[in-house]
C-alpha cells in the first residue's frame, strides 16, 4: 500500500511523463521545418505493422488440429475482412468480429 507522498509523486511522475510524450514530438519537429523522410516513413509503415503485430498476438495460441479447429478464429477473421472491405469502418469491423468470436465460442463451438 502507498502512503499519500508516494501516491503524490506516483500521479506526478505519470503525470510527467503524459506531458514529455504529448509535447516532445513538437518540440523536436517544429512546424516551420519539414518533418526528416525516415519519421514520414515510419508514419506510413508502422500502423500496418501494428496491426500485423497484433493478428499475430491474437491468434498465437490457436489450435488448428483441436476441436473446434480454429473454426471461430477463422470465421472471425473473415467477417472482419470482408466488413472492413465493404464499409471502410475500423470499429464496426473489430467491434461485429469480437462480438462474433465471443458468441461463436460461447454458444456454437461448446
Amino acid at each position: 500500500m502507498l502512503t499519500t507522498p508516494q501516491m503524490m509523486m506516483t500521479v506526478a511522475a505519470v503525470a510527467a511523463g503524459t506531458m514529455v510524450t504529448r509535447f516532445l514530438p513538437f518540440l523536436v519537429f517544429p512546424a516551420n521545418k519539414p518533418t526528416p523522410q525516415y519519421i514520414q516513413f515510419l508514419g506510413r509503415t508502422l500502423p500496418f505493422a501494428t496491426i500485423g503485430l497484433l493478428v499475430v498476438y491474437c491468434l498465437r495460441n490457436t489450435k488448428a488440429l483441436v476441436y473446434p479447429y480454429a473454426l471461430p478464429e477463422i470465421i472471425s477473421v473473415a467477417v472482419i475482412v470482408l466488413l472492413h472491405r465493404f464499409k471502410r469502418n475500423t470499429l464496426l469491423s473489430v467491434g461485429v468480429g469480437t462480438l462474433l468470436y465471443m458468441f461463436l465460442v460461447q454458444n456454437v463451438f461448446v
